[in-house]
């Protein structure tokens, strides 16, 4: 049994304009300790499935269909109560996107990290609380004694190493990084990068990173997902997914990646992504797709298993 499994998952945000289905029909599992990349544009779904992991859907959005499971019990029919005291953070908890900006300036690290323990776990007396929050600065390398440091007094990198330390104050058993690199120069990238992938190791923990570079989800990812207005339209190992993609707009991000060798042009998707409210009938990339064909405009293909452990949503691979 994988450590959770996604089925048909539906979200959206009831608006004045209309029904946003910013997730639309989403399936994947991720297994014990494996990284599970999600890539794809801005605006594709990527941190609406992310919240919903959690249950942490923002007004006026709601999960409307579809299952959560983690470790066999479907999440989507628990209360908030057994959610909040069992599960999130316990569990699975996140790093959000922008964390580096979330800590609260008026109060120093140590006191918000011990404040995220203590809320989620009444078995942490105050003084081992603050014990932990030293452990977990010292295990982001940060050293133990900047508990009483305000965030102010903290580079960029540092505080996002804070905001990781938080996510794992209760040892969860699956991480979510929502563009945990967001504002951070290239070397502070890869230092946090190299963070999560030894704190992976270390603490046996799977990993779901969410990022529309695809350099980032290339570093870390044992699989990959890649989303388009609402829907996963590749799933596969992250080798397969790099070395040969079969979806025309995975292709389409993966060619407009600069290299550093090779005498290959940059290529772009054209046009831009749909209106969630109103997407085009079919397939929804067919309006930029260079394959496209009559069927597309009209059906939505299926996901189909193009080899071993590689699935595609794409007419040019379905023989049905």
């Amino acid at each position: 049994m994988a450590l959770l499994e996604v089925e048909d998952l539906r979200v959206y945000y009831e608006t004045r304009k209309g029904v946003v289905k910013a997730v639309d029909g989403v399936s994947f599992g991720v297994e014990k300790g494996e990284s599970l990349g999600i890539a794809g544009e801005s605006g594709c779904g990527k941190s609406t499935l992310g919240f919903s992991l959690l249950r942490l859907v923002p007004e006026p959005g709601k999960i409307v269909g579809g299952r959560i499971v983690f470790e066999g019990i479907d999440i989507t029919k628990l209360s908030e109560d057994e959610v909040r005291r069992n599960y999130r953070w316990k569990k699975v908890s996140m790093v959000f996107q922008g964390a580096m900006n979330a800590l609260n300036p008026v109060r120093t690290i140590g006191e918000q990290i011990v404040e995220a323990i203590i809320m989620h776990d009444r078995s942490y007396t105050l003084e081992k609380a603050w014990e932990r929050a030293g452990d977990l600065l010292e295990l982001v390398g940060i050293d133990r004694n900047r508990v009483k440091s305000y965030p102010h007094e903290l580079s960029g990198g540092m505080k996002q190493r804070v905001v990781i330390a938080m996510a794992l104050a209760l040892n969860p058993k699956l991480l979510i990084a929502d563009e945990p690199t967001t504002a951070l120069d290239v070397v502070v990238q890869a230092q946090i990068m190299n963070l999560l992938k030894r704190l992976k190791k270390e603490l046996g923990m799977a990993l779901i990173m969410i990022s529309h570079d695809l350099s980032i989800i290339a570093e870390i990812a044992d699989k990959v997902a890649i989303m388009y207005a609402g829907k996963i339209v590749e799933l596969g190992r992250a080798e397969d997914i790099f070395l040969n993609p079969k979806h025309p707009y995975t292709s389409g991000l993966i060619g407009s990646v600069p290299r550093l060798r090779g005498e290959k042009r940059l290529t772009w998707i054209p046009g831009q992504p749909p209106d969630l409210i109103s997407p085009p009938p079919g397939c929804r990339f067919h309006p930029r797709c260079p394959e496209c064909m009559d069927r597309c405009r009209k059906e939505e293909p299926p996901m189909v298993e193009v080899e071993p452990g590689h699935y595609v949503s794409c007419w040019l691979y379905s023989r049905r």
